[in-house]
């Protein structure tokens, strides 16, 4: 597998988990070794596509993408209840 297709699969694979995955998840449904999912996980973060959050001793990656959305969902949601309360 190339470089750019590994990283498409991931981002494939992240999209259709929003909640976010571990590095050894993702290897498993990719079926990529651990290590390489690691490397390419760090490329995309340093890229912009997507981050890392850790939570207790894992860290879990999400799309970029996501977190976009969501910020932008609670933007709409408050400039509605701000008109409702007008």
């Amino acid at each position: 597998m190339s470089r750019e297709n590994a990283k498409e699969e991931i981002i494939k694979v992240l999209r259709e988990h929003p909640e976010g995955l571990m590095l050894t998840e993702i290897a498993e449904i990719t079926g990529m070794n651990r290590f390489t999912v690691t490397k390419y996980v760090h490329e995309l973060i340093g890229g912009g596509s997507i981050f890392q959050k850790e939570a207790a001793a894992a860290k879990i990656c999400y799309l970029k993408e996501k977190l976009l959305e969501k910020v932008k969902e609670r933007e709409i949601i408050e400039k509605l209840r701000k008109r409702m309360e007008s």
